[in-house]
């Protein structure tokens, strides 16, 4: 190989050998707000997100949109008459009813498409409210420290120590059967996560050179907190609230399935639909694969797009 046709040698200094998008994300956290820009360019530059995003965009177009696609109400049983004790018509067997009837005589389909707006519903709350109550927990752990960090830790500790499903179990079967039980009992038991992760993105952030230097400069704790290292700690909260999303689908199906969720057996939710479809698993089996399906999508994609956002907050995880 001639000498024309090697690179040119760098004057000064070693081989800066950091990758591109290793020195987007530095230049970007040093200029403040373009770190956002930064994690957006990679995200849109990531498949998984693309895929993620659309799965969800398709979901939330749905649940929004029911009223107008669902050819019937959420608890309407239009065809009673179809159903006999050994037959319940299936997908394609009545052309007015393109994925069949379940035992009610309900619409599958006009129920799948209302059980989107409910599944949406309970899980965006619920994870709302996880999201609330573990950014004040551990914003005051890491905003304080001391007894106020060591006694709200131990909480945590002991609310993980139990299963998040049995402690959401526990909760809901306290507050009563309807969603709003399953909202706060699945909200609950995410708390204690969302708190963990906050206070060691806290307390990682408050020895941090920037830190140091705005306490220098005389400035006082709270506005440090406040201004600084709060700001620069939620990314990694945002991220599992992302993938709490698609676990809060799946713990609302479970709830529902266990009888917790209350409402009429008819009610349109996807998992109240699997809890009625395993009696009839012998004669209609599309009655708890249709609904399951739904669900393992939409957890599919708020997992992708969580991971492909963690991905671009954090190139030292990513797939290479």
């Amino acid at each position: 190989m001639t000498s024309a046709m090697l690179p040119p040698a760098p004057m000064g200094g070693p081989v800066d050998d950091t990758s591109v998008d290793d020195r987007e994300l530095m230049s970007a956290r040093v200029g403040g707000g373009g770190f956002w820009r930064g994690v957006f360019r990679r995200l849109v530059r990531n498949p998984s997100a693309w895929v993620g995003a659309i799965i969800i965009g398709l979901f939330l177009l749905v649940a929004l949109l029911a009223p107008i696609l669902a050819p019937y109400g959420p608890t309407d049983l239009p065809g009673q008459r179809y159903i006999t004790p050994t037959h319940i018509p299936g997908p394609g067997e009545i052309p007015e009813f393109p994925l069949g009837l379940d035992r009610f005589g309900g619409d599958v389909l006009s129920k799948l498409i209302w059980g989107a707006q409910a599944s949406l519903l309970i899980g965006v709350i619920s994870t709302a409210i996880g999201l609330l109550g573990g950014i004040i927990l551990g914003f005051l752990c890491g905003m304080f420290g001391g007894w106020v960090d060591t006694l709200i830790m131990r909480v945590v500790d002991i609310m993980l120590s139990i299963p998040s499903l049995l402690l959401a179990v526990s909760i809901a079967a306290l507050l009563g059967q309807n969603q709003l039980s399953i909202m706060i009992a699945i909200g609950v038991a995410q708390v204690p996560i969302f708190a963990r992760l906050l206070r060691a993105s806290m307390l990682q952030q408050r020895t941090a050179d920037y830190v140091l230097s705005a306490q220098t400069l005389g400035l006082g704790r709270g506005t440090i907190t406040m201004s600084h290292v709060l700001p620069n700690s939620v990314g990694p909260v945002i991220v599992q609230g992302t993938l709490s999303l698609a676990t809060a689908v799946i713990e609302a199906a479970a709830l529902s399935y266990l009888g917790l969720g209350g409402g009429l057996p008819q009610t349109a939710e996807w998992g109240r639909m699997l809890t009625y479809a395993q009696l009839e698993l012998a004669v209609a089996p599309w009655l708890a694969f249709l609904p399951g399906i739904c669900i393992t999508i939409t957890a599919l994609g708020f997992t992708l797009l969580g991971e492909a956002l963690r991905e671009a907050m954090d190139p030292r995880t990513r797939k290479r």
